[in-house]
């Protein structure tokens, strides 16, 4: 199996290059390092299947030989990023999406896009289930992404039904693990480099929103089983053992064995109130559930995070 993986030198992408190559397969991992790093993938760099590959996917894909798979995980991903690049984002949902799904459809190659929770915006439905439209402000700040994703959906269940690509939708909640950047920003990096160098841990609002976290392991199984599961419509992949931020923060001072107070600060625009996926179609489909406890999880990224920052 051949493979090409956008976006492969991030952290989810950078996991799936490594899963994909002790299956056997041929990995060409894709990316422009405007959130990857050639870090991630250092280790995989001389092995005779990996070939990285510096590019942006927004510009013409010229891949030699055949494909089999076309796996799109490029994207910034978290709310700092997009914030910070809201061009790059729209261009790599958009643009991105197009370029990838024009080398699937010209190889013959299936097809993987990488979605988010995000697409179910400030949700009015909980938990969320695929069926459900979700609540988005379009043209609020974190409507980048929101709308990127979306449109990257819509556009491939448009390559599937016009031109017969036979393509797959992952709908990711939030996953943590080794390789997730330090100044990512998002909560459970944000926690753990905060607890590990003694500083306050932010908590926005009063802490009750909603999130729902699950180990990379998991999710990269789950991919796994999608890619091999004739399914076309989209598929969560998240773990529904749903918690409160401030909840979040006390088990990360717990596990980290820190002493650092919490401080809270106001809530980002748009932030939403509640995130905890449904996963009755993962379950039923592809027999899939994440099997990481949560504790576990949890000690094994502030253990790779404890390599990594300074008291």
């Amino acid at each position: 199996m051949r493979v090409l993986v956008t976006g492969g030198a991030g952290f989810i992408g950078s996991h799936l290059c490594e899963f994909l190559l002790r299956r056997g397969a041929r990995v060409i991992c894709m990316d422009n390092f405007i959130t990857g790093s050639p870090e991630n993938v250092a280790h995989l760099q001389g092995l005779p299947d990996f070939t990285l590959v510096r590019h942006d996917v927004t510009e013409y894909i010229d891949v030699e030989g055949p494909l089999d798979w076309v796996l799109h995980f490029a994207s910034p991903a978290s709310p700092r990023d997009y914030l910070e690049l809201p061009i790059q984002t729209l261009k790599v949902g958009a643009l991105g999406t197009h370029r990838a799904l024009g080398v699937a459809k010209a190889q013959r190659a299936r097809f993987l896009l990488a979605s988010t929770s995000e697409i179910y915006g400030d949700p009015l439905v909980h938990p969320q289930r695929e069926d459900y439209w979700g609540h988005v402000n379009p043209v609020g700040p974190r409507g980048v992404y929101d709308e990127a994703k979306r449109f990257a959906e819509a556009l491939t269940m448009a390559y599937h039904r016009a031109h017969g690509v036979d393509t797959r939708i992952v709908r990711i909640f939030n996953t943590h693990g080794p390789r997730i950047r330090v100044n990512d920003g998002r909560a459970i990096p944000a926690f753990v480099t905060q607890a590990l160098t003694g500083r306050p841990l932010t908590v926005f609002g009063d802490g009750s929103q909603t999130r729902s976290f699950q180990y990379i392991d998991d999710l990269i199984d789950g991919i796994w089983r999608l890619m091999q599961a004739p399914v076309t419509d989209p598929v969560n992949i998240g773990n529904p053992q749903e918690m409160t931020l401030l909840e979040l923060a006390k088990r990360i001072l717990r596990l980290a064995g820190s002493q650092s107070e919490i401080v809270f600060r106001p809530l980002p625009e748009d932030d939403p109130k509640v995130r905890q996926p449904d996963i009755t179609r993962a379950r039923r489909l592809l027999g899939w559930e994440p099997r990481v406890d949560t504790d576990e999880g949890l000690r094994l990224t502030i253990e790779w995070f404890r390599g990594k920052v300074q008291r």
